[in-house]
């Protein structure tokens, strides 16, 4: 073999092969998770179930994501990102089964709540981001996020009509089995998103290489714009989470079928293929935070036309268009400037404990959402507090210090 194949080979290897697998298992594990809104109706009319049982099993399912989140970064910051992945895309694939045999909601929220919430830790965003900004110098780090979120954005796109489909084809118990199968098929991806914890990367002594992990921490739980990213992460969970779950509901209540609300789930995907990958970019010479700010406030602005203008089918799937450009693009900047600020040694750690908020507002936004929606027969109060969280998150993002922390010594240290 000529020494120009061998060199792109190795360039494909170490450059393209990790965003491929990151973004094949975000795409699967991310996939699953936004297409359980299409089971709330035929789960609750099967099993008898209230809107409020199945919404408060997937309202665990986000708070549990965000409560292993840190656990599961400090894992991934000690031991690689490879073993986590391997073992979420196990625990998933095990929740789902329980899911699809469950006769009770005890048993449902088991499966869909605790293990597939946990397993989420282990498959989505903080392991494979965390794993990719470590595998990247940071030149091409807003590169590789941008482009593993754009994959993961066409899985989720595809399992949209794929889970629809198989609903109605072969039912809901049958539709859930496949896509356990799809999410188990991901864990071989592992091996290419080996990472190395270690204070040497890329040939650069990073800032905070010296710090022990209960150091970072303490340091990250003083800074405010730490506590400032976690608001504003609470709004976007409690937004995307609502949207989630109860769009199709919302849709069907308003006369429209589950056909249009499938097309509404996927528009949202595609779109966010390309939101993701440009937010990812323009993160690389723009300020994050300002990107932030105007991604909540165009979330803000597109929910407050929504409601307020007649629904059709054109305001519906432009909604959804609009929504699936700036639908994910805060994670890659919201991570982005955690290892701006904070460095990368403890980077799926520290982002951990950012997710946390975000998992949180989507708890409240699932949950409040079913108990709502039981107790007043309709969305509207959800839909205004989406509103309300969308300007304060907006608001709260200009006043972020965004620079990178000083430390002893840090002269000597390069931008991490």
């Amino acid at each position: 073999m000529s020494e120009p194949v061998r060199t792109r080979q190795a360039q494909w290897q170490t450059r393209w092969l990790p965003v491929i697998a990151g973004g094949i298992v975000m795409g699967a594990a991310l996939g699953v998770r936004n297409v359980q809104g299409l089971f709330l109706i035929p789960v609750t009319l099967d099993r008898g179930w209230s809107r409020e049982a199945f919404g408060l099993a997937l309202a665990l399912q986000n708070l549990l994501w965000g409560v292993a989140q840190p656990l599961t970064g400090m894992i991934a910051d000690r031991f690689g990102s490879a073993r986590v992945i391997l073992a979420g895309t196990a625990l998933y694939a095990l929740g789902l089964l329980v899911m699809a045999h469950a006769a009770t909601t005890g048993l449902y929220t088991l499966g869909v709540g605790l293990l597939v919430g946990i397993a989420l830790s282990g498959t989505a965003f903080g392991a494979v981001y965390g794993a990719l900004s470590r595998l990247y110098a940071p030149e091409r780090r807003g590169w590789a996020l941008g482009v593993a979120g754009t994959i993961g954005g066409l899985g989720q796109f595809c399992m949209v009509p794929l889970a629809q489909g198989m609903i109605g084809r072969f039912g809901w118990v049958a539709a859930i089995v496949v896509l356990a199968a799809i999410v188990a098929a991901t864990a071989p991806f592992a091996r290419w998103l080996r990472d190395t914890p270690a204070p040497r990367m890329h040939g650069v002594l990073h800032a905070g290489d010296d710090q022990s992990l209960r150091a970072a921490i303490k340091e990250a739980l003083s800074h405010r714009g730490f506590w400032l990213l976690n608001i504003g992460f609470f709004a976007c969970g409690f937004q995307l989470a609502f949207i989630t779950a109860h769009l199709p509901a919302w849709l069907l209540d308003r006369g429209l079928g589950a056909r249009e609300a499938g097309i509404a789930l996927a528009t949202i995907a595609l779109a966010n293929t390309l939101g993701t990958f440009l937010c990812g970019y323009a993160g690389g010479f723009l300020r994050r935070k300002y990107l932030l700010c105007a991604i909540y406030f165009v979330r803000t602005g597109a929910m407050a036309l929504f409601i307020a203008l007649p629904l059709t089918h054109a305001s519906l799937y432009l909604f959804s268009f609009v929504m699936g450009l700036i639908w994910l693009g805060t994670v890659p900047l919201t991570n982005g400037v955690v290892s701006q600020v904070f460095g990368v040694r403890y980077i799926t750690t520290l982002f951990g404990f950012v997710f946390f908020g975000h998992q949180l507002g989507s708890f409240f936004g699932v949950w409040l959402g079913g108990v709502v929606f039981d107790a007043t027969h309709s969305y509207d109060l959800l839909w205004y507090g989406s509103i309300a969280l969308g300007v304060i998150a907006g608001v709260l993002h200009l006043p972020i210090d965004d620079q990178r922390v000083a430390r002893p010594g840090d002269a000597a240290w390069q931008a991490a």
